[in-house]
């Protein structure tokens, strides 16, 4: 079996640019984490092990799925589900700084709100333009609602 040299690049490229994304993201948000800490969280709260585990898998599936999409041979539906790739990553980037940062919980679970709608959206472009890619995105949509619950609850009891 001979490997596609230049697919393999574009799957190495996206995994890059993806995994950059979330690596400067937890880079940024390091210094807002004693106050995360101190935060008083829900009870379904996971341990802190758990969350930068959670992320890996679901960038890197964010960036299989993305690399998928931008292969296909369609490319009015790969465009449009390229924007809405980059926008919601630009929407998951500065989530974290709005929420651990600046402890602005309020702001980042309307922040929130908005990255679930933009992955909804990017599912269904990517469903459209490449089935599989469009399912791989399914665990990410359910973590941000888990995340968002997370968000508001902590907001909540934080006031």
């Amino acid at each position: 079996m001979k490997i596609d040299k230049s697919k393999l690049k574009v799957y190495g490229i996206f995994l890059l640019i993806t995994l950059g994304v979330g690596a400067a993201s937890a880079l940024l948000t390091n210094m807002g984490m004693d106050s995360y800490k101190a935060a008083e969280k829900p009870p379904l709260t996971p341990p802190d092990i758990v969350f930068p585990i959670v992320w890996s898998v679901l960038f890197t599936l964010m960036a299989i799925s993305a690399a998928r999409v931008w292969l296909t041979d369609n490319s009015r539906l790969r465009n449009h589900a390229m924007i809405v790739y980059f926008i919601q990553l630009f929407f998951n980037f500065f989530w974290s700084v709005l929420f651990f940062n600046f402890q602005a919980y309020a702001l980042a679970f309307l922040w929130i709100l908005g990255l679930w709608a933009l992955i909804l959206v990017m599912i269904i472009r990517f469903y459209q333009a490449d089935k599989i890619a469009g399912l791989l995105q399914i665990p990410y949509l359910l973590w941000v609602t888990f995340a968002g619950y997370l968000n508001f609850m902590i907001y909540q009891l934080n006031k």
